[in-house]
Parts: structure tokens; C-alpha cells; sequence
């Protein structure tokens, strides 16, 4: 199976990043993709954390949800939305939502973001908890006899989360990392998930100068089991395609049986 990580510099305007990600869906079909996954926030980079309020959809309907559910169906894509935002039980929030649609254009899953992302450096901070309500319920989905577990940038920090998706196929870790962050500990946290859970991940990120002025780190990949990186785009839109492969997920498993020897949680 082929599968496509999209990277994306997402503004404010909610029209044009959602004609972009179609525009990628596309190109990831037309590369022979089977499954596609966007990246964090795709839908908005607003220019400010509560600009995300005023475009949260209810679960099951929006133009968001709308555009997601057409491009699977109309491209025959698994497509994993990256996420956008579902109200939630306040108005004062919202949940960073990730749902995942099959190539009927029905929606098989939704995970909402568990650990909220706070940072400050004296230079740049952030803090999620503001405006977003945390979610507290891992998902993983079904894709052609393949699970896939779904987890969101911040989330890639908490290991605990990945060991209850042992046994996946893969990961999806869709991504708005800071430049700062992104720098230090991107990679170096998706190949250990891939290699500690001996599956592939697959990371759709934010890739670049916002009109809000933010950085984002990009270097959209995709990981295979062994820790091996095939396929990366460093910064800008585009799309990385690598091919999952069942026969070398089993291969790895059978010549190094880690996850049979586990004797802790």
C-alpha cells in the first residue's frame, strides 16, 4: 500500500487551504496512493489561537467535513483529516479532532487531540489549553486488514500512548511542530515511535512561514520499522509518498521479536 503524508503552510483563509489540501489529495492519488493523511490544522492557521472558535463544526456536518468526506470518495483515498475543530461541551473550546474517512466517503473514526502543547522560551509561547478541550481516548482504524493508530503532534512526546497501539501497522501523526521543537526533536521522536513500536509512521506537517508569523518545522515523512526515513519534504507544500510494505513490517518483527518480549506494562 502507498501512502502520503501532504505538508502544508495553512493561513487564515478557510477557501483557499481547503482548495490546497484537495489540490494534495490529488497529487497523492495520482502518485498511487491508497491512503493520504493532512496535516494539523489544515483547515486554519488563524492569526490568532481563538480564530479556530468561530469555524468549529458540529460531528457530522460542515464544509470542513464536507470537503474531506467528498475528496476520499471522489479520489478512493483512506484519508486521515489532519485535524480541525469540533465543538465542544463550552463554547470557550474546542476539541482538535482528527477524523478519518474511508473511499466510500463514510467516516470510520475520529480521535481528538490528548495532550495539549504548552511552550514558552522567553521568546515564543504557546498554549494550547486556552482554547482547546483535551480528548482521553485512543483510536486506531481498520484500512484493508491494516490498523492504524491515530495520535497528533504534541501526543508524539508520550510513548504510552503508541504501546497501546502495539501490533499496528502504523502510525499517523499529523503535525504543526514549531520550528524551535521541530528542530531539536521531530525526527528524532518519529523514528523512535517506528522503531520502538516496529511499524510505520507516517507524519503530515505544517511547513513554513505563516501570515501569522509563526514558524513551522515541516520535513513531512514517512518512517518504516526499521527507523528508516523514506521519504521527506523539508519545508513548503508538497506531498511524500513511500509504500508500506506487510512484508517488511513482518520481517522486522520476526528478526528482532521485541514487542513479544515486553514485560512492563
Amino acid at each position: 500500500m502507498k501512502i502520503a503524508a501532504c505538508q502544508m503552510v495553512s493561513g487564515p483563509d478557510l477557501a483557499a487551504n481547503l482548495a490546497t489540501a484537495r489540490r494534495l489529495l490529488e497529487d497523492a492519488a495520482r502518485q498511487g496512493a491508497a491512503l493520504a493523511a493532512l496535516p494539523e490544522y489544515f483547515c486554519l492557521m488563524g492569526m490568532h489561537d481563538s480564530d479556530k472558535l468561530a469555524l468549529a463544526e458540529d460531528e457530522g456536518q460542515g464544509p470542513i467535513q464536507a470537503m474531506l468526506a467528498t475528496a476520499a470518495r471522489e479520489l478512493g483515498l483512506w484519508l486521515i483529516g489532519g485535524t480541525l475543530p469540533i465543538k465542544a461541551a463550552t463554547s470557550e473550546r474546542v476539541r482538535n479532532s482528527t477524523l478519518v474517512f474511508s473511499p466510500s466517503g463514510g467516516r470510520v473514526a475520529r480521535y481528538d487531540k490528548i495532550h495539549l502543547f504548552a511552550f514558552d522560551d522567553g521568546r515564543e509561547s504557546y498554549d494550547e489549553g486556552r482554547v482547546l478541550e483535551a480528548g482521553g481516548t485512543p483510536t486506531a482504524f481498520d484500512a484493508n486488514g491494516l490498523q492504524v493508530g491515530l495520535s497528533v503532534c504534541y501526543d508524539l512526546r508520550f510513548p504510552e500512548l503508541y504501546r497501546g497501539y502495539a501490533g499496528s501497522a502504523l502510525l499517523a501523526v499529523p503535525a504543526a511542530f514549531t520550528y524551535t521543537t521541530g528542530q531539536a526533536h521531530w525526527e528524532l521522536l518519529l523514528r523512535a515511535r517506528a522503531v520502538e513500536n516496529q511499524c510505520y509512521v507516517v507524519a503530515p506537517a505544517q511547513g513554513g512561514r505563516h501570515a501569522n508569523g509563526r514558524r513551522t518545522w515541516g520535513h513531512s515523512m514517512v518512517v518504516d520499522p526499521w527507523g528508516q526515513v523514506l521519504a521527506v519534504l523539508p519545508e513548503g507544500e508538497g506531498v511524500v509518498v513511500a509504500d508500506l510494505d506487510p512484508a517488511r513490517l513482518a520481517q522486522v518483527r520476526q528478526q528482532l521479536p521485541a514487542l513479544g518480549h515486553r514485560r512492563l506494562g
